[in-house]
């Protein structure tokens, strides 16, 4: 019989229903595929790729790109397999054999299960009833466990609220360690804690190409820090861990992004309408969002998933997940998905 390592058959397993679903808003992709434009360019870019070379290790030009952008060199920046697989190897980095890192709690699934893969001590702070965030209790909590990491996660998910900016700053000045600030959602949000790192040797910041950049199959993502943090992560990466065919997209995503900005302004706008609506249906409370998301309370929220799910409509249930009783995570989809689902749910409420 296997003998596997210790602990490894508790792991939670990271778990979305895999359903070919009519009208898919549980995962908080972007409804849109690429913008046509930046679909030919990288179709032609594609086609006079090297398949049988294995991709450039130093990933120089996305580096270049992103650094340019931000005012910084190519070694301020490191590229991953989504943000995810960053984060994670923060969490090898800075954790391990008990060391204890900081997360706040409702957040990303992932962080716990991070923790317990690198064998860190997981520090989560709960977030108050209103899903804020208050720093005093994440410097008190990262003080009294030591802590060697604090994770920020702004616009948060899945709650959808994003932390105040002078409250990020207390808690990376306050902090005795580093911060990475996870930013997946920062082009619906706008306002992002990226200023920070010109002022302070301790942050980071993540951000992905999966959301606002439509590009979740890809997988790729980028971390933003000193140098020297970038150095260390990159001693625990595979080699060639990001393969050509995303590298080449992201480039000529990212030097496309303008084109996103319509699909970007048009996500916010439904999402606001979507919100508004359903706040006037009765047992449903809707909480603010700036993200492409909606985290929202029904009564007997369980049946609503499942109307949905008989109508082929898939949202993410969180009804029975502590901190997020009662929850569904609803992505927004297209303006006609909107409006079924908005329509589903008004009958659903009317139904009683």
């Amino acid at each position: 019989m296997a003998d596997y390592r210790p602990g490894l058959n508790e792991l939670p397993t990271y778990s979305v229903e895999e359903r070919e679903w009519e009208i898919k808003i549980d995962a908080n992709e972007s409804s849109f595929n690429l913008p046509p434009l930046v679909q030919e360019r990288l179709m032609n870019r594609l086609a006079g790729l090297a398949f049988n070379r294995y991709p450039d290790i130093g990933m120089k030009g996305l580096k270049e790109q992103i650094a340019g952008n931000f005012q910084l060199r190519s070694d301020n920046v490191l590229i991953g397999n989504g943000s995810s697989e960053i984060l994670e190897k923060l969490f090898h980095a800075y954790g391990g054999g008990g060391r204890s890192i900081v997360f706040p709690a409702p957040s990303f699934s992932m962080y716990d299960i991070y923790a317990k893969l690198s064998e860190s001590r997981a520090i989560p702070v709960q977030l108050e009833s209103d899903y804020s965030l208050r720093p005093d209790k994440v410097l008190a909590a990262a003080r009294d466990s030591a802590a060697k990491l604090i994770v920020l996660c702004t616009p948060n998910n899945p709650t959808g609220n994003a932390m105040e900016e002078q409250d990020i700053e207390y808690i990376v000045q306050q902090a005795g360690c580093p911060v990475v600030v996870d930013e997946a959602y920062i082009e619906f949000h706008g306002r992002s804690a990226v200023d920070l790192l010109n002022r302070y040797a301790n942050v980071m910041i993540a951000r992905t190409f999966s959301k606002a950049y439509g590009f979740a199959s890809a997988r790729i993502g980028y971390l933003i820090a000193a140098a020297d943090i970038v150095a260390m992560l990159g001693k625990i990466c595979m080699p060639y861990h990001v393969n050509a065919l995303s590298l080449a997209g992201a480039e000529i995503i990212y030097q496309m992004r303008n084109e996103f900005a319509p699909y970007i302004q048009q996500t916010i706008g439904e999402r606001r309408q979507l919100a508004a609506a359903l706040e006037e249906l009765p047992g449903v409370t809707v909480y603010s969002s700036v993200t492409n998301f909606l985290l929202v309370k029904f009564t007997q929220a369980g049946r609503v998933a499942a109307v949905l799910a008989e109508h082929g409509i898939g949202v993410r249930d969180f009804s029975s997940v502590p901190g997020l009783i009662d929850c569904l995570r609803i992505s927004i989809g297209t303006p006609a998905q909107n409006d079924r689902v908005l329509k589903i749910i008004t009958g659903c409420r009317e139904r009683g």
